[in-house]
């Protein structure tokens, strides 16, 4: 046991100096690597079964240790590192880290098999696409881990509208309504392919009803172009790699409007710098459209490329400005510290779907038809287009009242 600790060790080191960490850094985790390895070898336990409730035993053992040694307990935050050195340890003693939600409690072998069964038939027979299939998937499994819970797996067999209502009154708190309709319509999905296979003995699905949504009834946030400028200038003015980056993303949803996927998945050698041109493979419909590389994208792309972008042999552009130097998946918190730092407000969202609807607005009102505006962002129907124009200027549109000619 202690030689596969030893190697996990090195392990864990190699990893952590492949990805530039800071050294100190890369001390502390062989520190809070050792000691949990040390509590699982006093305690007899295999890393390599190890459970998440086995370690949430050793932070209490830990907690316990910090307040003998230091007299007080520790600060609530105390627990954030440890935890995250032990997944990645975990992680390479196991392949896989946390384990899958669906296998662990009573009935785990049978829920896992429904949800690996409903799984390959999103995929196979209903062609769903990955993102779709990952949200129907966590509603599959919250769902029948919960109902596992109340009566097992033989309570598939008498589930009833009852016990489906009970689900949503459970998910519903803290839920918009919008966000609540979805999980009746991936509930929906569930039950019916439960009713297909026979595990349900009626079709609940006519009796999942979410909340009356009407077609756009929301009006989404947006830029105009003195916010959109405002907040290029702040950004241009840190010159730090961080700011490099930032600078070129803001660049890019400006001009182009692109989804967060299609930018954080802009590879090297989608920017053909010869005929200058951006090749972007669109999130929800998996096809590729062509762009002009514009003049201030370019130059900020090539800054990042040249004074900021870390030495990494990632093919994906825009990378963490810190170790782990992996791809980038998510830029709200990036959009919204500095919409903050250039002063812009917003009464609503604030990530990078503001600046695909100015860029739709902007089309329009630049008496660009639909149908283009729709393949600039990628859209395969016109009905998707839609939801983005509503924030166009109607007044070219608007009725004359009757009777106003007389109103002084």
């Amino acid at each position: 046991m202690l030689k596969l600790h030893d190697e996990l060790i090195a392990k864990i080191t190699n990893f952590l100096e492949i990805q530039n960490y800071n050294p100190v850094v890369v001390a502390n985790h062989r520190l809070y690597a050792r000691a949990f390895l040390d509590y699982l070898a006093e305690c007899d336990m295999p890393v390599e079964t190890v459970t998440p409730a086995q370690v949430d035993q050793y932070f209490c053992y830990a907690v316990q240790d910090f307040e003998v040694q230091y007299g007080r307990p520790p600060s609530a935050r105390w627990h954030m590192l440890p935890r995250a050195v032990i997944a990645k340890l975990l992680r390479l003693a196991q392949g896989k880290w946390p384990p899958d939600a669906e296998m662990i409690g009573p009935d785990a072998v049978h829920r896992h098999g429904i949800c690996l069964e409903y799984e390959a038939w999103l995929r196979e027979e209903r062609g769903l696409a990955s993102a779709s299939i990952e949200a129907l998937m966590w509603e599959a499994r919250n769902f029948l881990r919960w109902q596992f819970d109340r009566g097992g797996a033989a309570s598939l067999e008498a589930l009833s509208i009852v016990d489906v209502d009970l689900y949503m009154d459970v998910r519903a708190p803290g839920l918009r309504r919008k966000s609540l309709a979805d999980v009746a319509e991936r509930l929906r999905s569930v039950v019916r392919y439960l009713h297909r296979t026979g595990r349900i003995p009626s079709d609940l699905t006519p009796h999942i009803i979410g909340p009356m949504l009407y077609a756009y009834e929301d009006v989404p946030s947006t830029l105009d172009k003195s916010q959109i400028a405002a907040l290029l200038a702040a950004t241009k003015e840190d010159g730090s790699p961080r700011g490099l980056r930032d600078y070129a993303i803001l660049q890019m949803l400006a001009t182009y409007g692109l989804r967060q996927g299609e930018i954080c998945r802009l590879r090297l050698e989608d920017v053909n710098w010869r005929e200058e041109s951006l090749r972007i493979r669109h999130t929800k419909t998996n096809a590729y459209s062509y762009m002009p590389l514009m003049a201030p994208v370019g130059e900020a792309l090539l800054d990042y490329l040249r004074l900021g972008r870390p030495q990494v042999d990632v093919r994906e552009i825009f990378v963490r400005s810190c170790a782990p130097y992996i791809a980038m998946t998510n830029l709200y918190g990036m959009i919204r510290g500095r919409l903050a730092t250039a002063g812009v407000e917003l009464p609503g969202k604030r990530g990078p779907h503001v600046f695909r609807h100015a860029r739709a607005v902007e089309l329009l009102r630049a008496s660009v038809p639909q149908k283009i505006i729709g393949d600039v962002l990628g859209h395969r129907s016109t009905e998707s287009t839609n939801a983005y124009l509503k924030l166009a200027d109607l007044r070219a549109v608007a009725l004359e009242v009757p009777g106003s000619e007389v109103l002084s």
